[in-house]
């Protein structure tokens, strides 16, 4: 059929409404017109009544329309492009009857005219600069492409002057045409467009429209069908409704690009001249997060803890359901965190952003946005995305310059059940946050609050390592516990908390703590207690009370070897060849006992000790050792022993007296000997050949 009839006969399918089937078949048609019309009017009509014919915009299907509008012209561009490389690679002509490549361009550019929408404009724009200059073309002339970067801009601007309101179809195609073209802008371009009025309908088309995250709500109507089948196990069906919602949500033109429009939104806040918008923008991700939070704890799945999934999920829904759910709940975590980077990087650049009036509230707000989102975050692992890391800790060392409204957000996030553990693995998890959060911040709250608000949040999980649900949390509680006693302010908290605290790790160790855990953690606390800090001068008793401890449970305690973890069913990737031991000199872990590791533990605390503390302590440290009965655990301890003194774990004047009593107060003979029958003498100095490096 000759381009002229075909023109005609397309030209009145575009005039009236058709079935789905055949409007779908449309833009092919057109694309196809497109690159073998010749007459530029005719490519600028056409152009013009694709903009505006009923078939398409009577009855949009959301931005599938416009992505059928955008791709026509970016394939009809594709193809002008591939055509005319094919037939003279030199030369500037297409197809379209030997029309050049410009003004090819220009005809159909000047089909967006007044007849149609401005952000219908951007389809045309958008589609044509990005076929000749996508994926590295660069197919245009210097200045045309200056040309079209403007003119899209242009348009962008006089769209985002005439938005309809949020979720209308105008701004989710704005959103979507700048995001494809947005990596192809010059600096030039993107310094022009108007970022107040791009950032909120942005945040809308991302986080709060139909095209994007729904607001969450999508997480309550799951709960409807997820059902309770024979055996008390929970199921989700792949047939369901709310799954297959669930998919088509997933594979909308907006959600597929959720990365590069979490960017553009972070690029957005930088480049905003006004911070009320920024402030909006923060404001808008909480209100998110919280409803995304609410509507989590309304479905049946926020129930079951992670590890509990296998008894009460069914396989089906484990393997095929479940995992869609929480890829859309990833990418919901990840857009929002991006978000908030750029945030953060703009507070901490902007000083009408980083005042005392506005500073804390922006903090506090992204703190509580990540907090609703910590059972997404929780699932993947701490260390998952460094992005939030970098969030969550620049937000803290915000929020941590202003102390009242420190105290202030630890009383909004407090636990429900302060002192219990509760029972919901969602509350769970909100405690977990809460102490992770609250680690950071000891050195700027008042004891007060520490010991009304950390302690009672830490103690009932201070036993709970036994529990391999609870594993995480419990460290997050013996953390906040040495952070809260490491705070030169709570000396006198110190000195009343520092027995419960010993009795608390020698209640978890050896079944909940582990030796490396146990030492780490007295170790500490003793040097919490030792000079320079302030609770020496009002407690200097303490040190030397906690060592007896450790002392009298060492002479008593188990003799035979701690049973190992079991190792990670995870492959770990092998150390550098460098670090690889090789040969008979390679070092051996010995299996050490209960009594090994407390004494152990005494020998850590040495460097810590004032010096009185440490002459009473270095002769009893020596005879615990040769109270070992195994020699491999004995002569461990040995090499630890050596490794204190001789290793710089020591400052200039406890090695002095370390050194001293080594060698001429009979240090090394109680060390390497003991002091049995064999060692009472006399001997002469140097006459005993000991096989011992020491």
């Amino acid at each position: 059929m000759p381009a002229d009839r075909l023109l005609a006969t397309l030209l009145r399918s575009l005039q009236g409404e058709r079935a789905p089937l055949e409007t779908s078949r449309l833009p092919a048609t057109a694309a196809s017109l497109l690159t073998t019309l010749s007459n530029p009017l005719n490519l600028t009509l056409l152009t013009s009544q694709i903009l505006v014919a009923p078939a398409f915009w009577n009855r949009p299907d959301g931005l599938r329309t416009c992505i059928r509008v955008f791709g026509t012209f970016h394939s009809a561009s594709v193809a002008i492009l591939r055509n005319g490389e094919a037939s003279a690679p030199h030369a500037q002509q297409g197809m379209g009857g030997g029309m050049e490549k410009e003004a090819w361009v220009k005809a159909v550019v000047q089909g967006a005219d007044e007849k149609s929408p401005r952000w219908r404009h951007l389809l045309v724009i958008g589609g044509v600069l990005l076929g000749f200059e996508g994926e590295g073309r660069d197919a245009l002339p210097h200045g045309l492409r200056n040309v079209l970067e403007s003119a899209l801009i242009t348009a962008a601007n006089l769209a985002l002057d005439e938005v309809h309101g949020r979720g209308s179809l105008d701004a989710h195609c704005i959103a979507l045409v700048l995001n494809l073209t947005f990596p192809l802008l010059s600096e030039t371009a993107r310094g022009t467009i108007n970022y107040d009025a791009l950032l909120p309908v942005l945040m809308d088309s991302v986080f709060f429209s139909n095209e994007g995250f729904q607001s969450g709500y999508f997480l309550a109507a799951i709960d409807a069908d997820i059902v309770q089948q024979a055996g008390k196990k929970f199921t989700w069906p792949a047939k369901s409704t709310t799954f297959v919602q669930l998919q088509n949500m997933s594979t909308r033109p907006l959600f597929t690009a959720m990365g590069p429009l979490a960017r553009l939104i972070s690029h957005s806040i930088g480049q905003a001249r006004d911070p009320a918008a920024v402030h909006h923008a923060v404001d808008e991700l909480g209100l998110f997060a919280r409803t995304i939070g609410t509507q989590w704890r309304r479905n049946k799945l926020s129930e079951v803890d992670v590890s509990e999934e296998p008894m009460f999920l069914q396989t089906d829904a484990l393997r095929t359901t479940i995992p869609v759910l929480w890829q859309v709940l990833k990418t919901a975590l990840f857009s929002t965190v991006t978000v908030l980077r750029g945030a953060v990087e703009r507070i901490l650049a902007d000083r009408a952003l980083a005042n005392d009036h506005t500073a804390p509230g922006l903090a506090t707000v992204i703190l509580t946005t990540l907090r609703d989102l910590y059972f997404i975050s929780s699932r993947l692992g701490a260390n998952a995305f460094s992005a939030t890391t970098f969030v969550s800790l620049a937000a803290i060392d915000i929020l941590s310059c202003y102390p009242d409204h420190t105290e202030q957000f630890l009383k909004d996030i407090r636990p429900t059940q302060l002192g219990r553990i509760p029972k919901h693995p969602l509350d769970r998890c909100l405690d977990l946050n809460f102490l992770n959060t609250a680690e950071h911040v000891t050195l700027m709250i008042s004891p007060q609050v520490s010991e009304e608000l950390l302690i009672p949040a830490a103690t009932p999980y201070l036993s709970s390592g036994g529990n391999p649900n609870l594993l995480e949390i419990f460290e997050a509680a013996h953390s906040v516990m040495l952070a809260v006693l490491s705070a030169p302010q709570n000396a006198e908290l110190t000195g009343r908390l520092a027995p419960f605290y010993v009795e608390a790790l020698f209640r978890a160790f050896p079944q909940n703590l582990s030796p490396r855990q146990f030492r780490l953690a007295f170790k500490t606390l003793i040097r919490i207690c030792s000079p320079p800090s302030p609770l020496s001068d009002s407690h200097p008793d303490i040190p030397s009370i906690l060592l007896e401890l450790v002392h009298h449970r060492a002479l008593h305690a188990p003799t035979s070897p701690l049973r190992r973890p079991q190792p990670q069913p995870l492959p770990t990737p092998p150390p550098p060849p460098s670090s690889i031991p090789a040969g008979p000199h390679a070092p051996r872990e010995v299996a050490l006992s209960e009594q090994a590791v407390l004494t152990m533990t005494l020998l850590d605390s040495l460097p810590f000790l004032a010096i009185p503390t440490l002459e009473e302590w270095l002769p009893l440290a020596a005879e615990l050792i040769n109270s070992i009965e195994d020699p491999s655990m004995r002569a461990a301890c040995r090499e630890r022993f050596w490794e204190v003194l001789s290793s710089g774990e020591m400052d200039v004047d406890r090695a002095a007296v370390a050194v001293a009593w080594w060698g001429t107060r009979g240090g090394r003979e109680l060390v390497l000997l003991g002091r049995g029958p064999e060692a009472g003498g006399p001997f002469m100095h140097g006459g005993l050949a000991v096989e011992s490096r020491l």
